[in-house]
């Protein structure tokens, strides 16, 4: 299953109404589950982003309409990075010529 590491910075929105952030966590969550994926963690985070999401989804499809989900809420921006395991970068790196 594809992992994904979503880094997240709230919109002036998203600033505005944080007091109901965590429900929203939760209802990513389980949209998320609903659509055969799973949030293996998040973080609220100090520094460059405010949100750190784990996510394993069971397809890239799957992964981009969840991610544009969340942006139509407006309440983040998303950078996402496809996260490999050390036993896929490692059948990668066998593959090398």
């Amino acid at each position: 299953m594809p992992r994904y590491i979503i880094l997240m910075n709230l919109t002036e929105q998203g600033a505005k109404t944080i007091k109901e952030a965590p429900a929203r966590v939760q209802d990513a969550a389980r949209a998320l589950e609903a659509a055969g994926g799973k949030m293996v963690d998040f973080y609220t985070v100090l520094g460059q982003y405010d949100y750190v999401c784990i996510v394993d989804v069971p397809s890239d499809e799957v992964g981009l309409m969840q991610l544009l989900g969340i942006g139509a809420g407006g309440n983040v921006k998303t950078v996402t990075l496809r996260a490999f395991t050390k036993d896929e970068f490692a059948a990668a790196v066998k593959k090398l010529p």
